[in-house]
């Protein structure tokens, strides 16, 4: 089930929040909990039934395997447990990809179905044995223990939050007690969330593939069309990852759980290192804290520190997607953090947003691409290397661009391949670059400011959730 279809807005989520409140005023947390089980089980299980005993017996098993770790303060134990959930991932998630592209052994396609969401709960899991270690953790029982693994607004695709941040929210007495302000609150940066996903993300997602689909099948690309699908899937994630993490800050909210920050306008930053504070910042504080740190983090001199900074940013990237292409980009990004490091240079802010925005938008293009051929083929368009050509419309009206740029009557990778394709799409990409390099974020903005701009999107959302042809998945939902 998707926080973007008719089915979770006016079904699931309606049905959940009464009934957790009305749990809560029977029964108390304990029954609150209960239902939140329930219901987030449930809503699991719409994608598919029989991954629910995968999720339950997950949760089971680290809980006590967490138990285990707290009595006995058992490092063996806690490296079991880490092991299993690990292989657990490694089996469902890589192992096609570990035969097939990197042993290239010469078997049959193993016929294994990535449950939805495993990435997710496996890193939640691991963060809770490794604060059960450590003495970190608040002393819990198995009720809230499954609400914090299954809890719904951060099940499918993070916040990737800790074990010490949540539950002691969830134990608390008036969980369960309906707050007007929290759920007109939480409301609010759903719908919001919502209009970033449903509107502005899905739209620029029809331009990205168009490019990314016609690299794929080896179109040569020129150089404004290579250019503008690249803008656009740069555009697509972020109003696609940004507007699902305040869909789920805002479900939380609602009730009565307040979720850390996951996304705070990384496309303003000044270099690559202040731009992965900004993006996915929870993923990013786990890979810091459980493999960055661990490798040594920085105490080993600058060789090792720039070592184990690569090695975190392959396995980031790996954990996105079993492919190639997933490691190439997390090695890009590796290598960015590495030259920072190595030339801290200190440019004036224009400028390192500017260097900042074009390395981030060249490294998508192979986290995007169907393969590396297929961004090879978008780095040459990108680069001119098929030429730069534009619409005769254009050259007409702007003469001295003739001196650059070869006239065709359409580009046939842009849009629609109409004549007023072109224009049509920049000005669409100038309003996206606007939104996201000169506003400022749904949490910075005031609540009249909230306000006017649900009222601004409010009839877009309507339309794109009901009159869509199909619900548009989240990107996350891939990894």
């Amino acid at each position: 089930m998707l926080f973007n279809s008719p089915e979770f807005v006016l079904g699931f989520l309606p049905v959940a929040l009464t009934g957790f409140f009305l749990a809560g005023c029977l029964g108390g947390t304990r029954w609150a909990l209960c239902w939140l089980v329930g219901a987030s089980l449930f809503f699991y299980g719409w994608w598919n039934p029989k991954f629910v005993l995968l999720l339950a017996g997950s949760i089971l098993v680290n809980y006590a395997l967490g138990e285990l770790i707290h009595r006995r303060r058992s490092r063996a134990w806690l490296i079991a447990g880490v092991a299993a959930n690990l292989a657990l991932l490694g089996w469902f998630k890589y192992a096609n990809f570990f035969v097939h592209d990197v042993l290239r052994l010469n078997v049959p396609e193993l016929n294994i179905f990535l449950p939805l969401a495993i990435s997710f709960f496996s890193f939640q899991q691991i963060m809770y044995l490794v604060e059960s270690y450590r003495g970190e953790r608040a002393a819990a029982g198995l009720l809230p223990y499954a609400s914090f693994v299954a809890f719904f607004p951060h099940l499918i695709a993070g916040p990737i939050v800790r074990p010490r941040e949540i539950m002691p929210q969830l134990l608390a007495a008036d969980l369960a007690v309906p707050r007007a302000d929290h759920i007109a609150e939480g409301m609010t940066i759903f719908l919001l969330g919502m209009a970033k996903k449903v509107v502005l993300a899905d739209t620029f997602a029809r331009y990205a593939d168009i490019g990314f689909g016609a690299a794929a099948q080896g179109a040569p690309l020129s150089f404004f069309e290579a250019w503008y699908a690249a803008a656009s899937y740069a555009l697509q994630i972020y109003f696609d990852f940004s507007g699902y993490s305040d869909m789920a800050i805002g479900l939380a909210r609602m009730l009565n759980v307040r979720f850390p920050l996951n996304f705070a306008s990384p496309y303003k930053a000044a270099s690559i290192a202040e731009f992965w504070r900004c993006w996915h910042i929870t993923l990013s504080r786990f890979l810091r804290d459980h493999v960055y740190i661990p490798l040594g983090g920085n105490r080993h001199g600058e060789a090792r520190r720039n070592v184990n900074l690569m090695a975190t940013m392959l396995l980031g990237g790996l954990w996105h997607g079993a492919a190639w292409n997933f490691v190439l980009w997390g090695g890009l990004n590796g290598l960015y953090l590495t030259v920072q490091r190595l030339f801290p240079w200190t440019l004036p802010p224009l400028i390192g947003r500017v260097l900042t925005l074009l390395a981030v938008v060249v490294a998508w293009v192979p986290f995007r691409a169907t393969g590396l051929d297929a961004t090879l083929s978008m780095l040459r368009g990108m680069a001119g290397w098929n030429g730069v050509r534009l619409p005769q419309m254009i050259l007409g009206a702007f003469p001295p661009l003739a001196a650059v740029a070869t006239p065709v009557p359409v580009l046939p990778y842009l849009g629609d391949a109409r004549t007023l394709s072109f224009p049509e799409v920049s000005a669409c990409l100038l309003l996206g670059w606007f939104i996201v390099l000169a506003l400022p974020s749904v949490h910075e903005l005031s609540e009249r400011a909230r306000g006017w701009a649900l009222t601004g999107g409010f009839a877009f959302t309507v339309q794109a959730l009901f009159f869509a042809p199909h619900v548009t998945p989240f990107l996350y939902f891939q990894f």
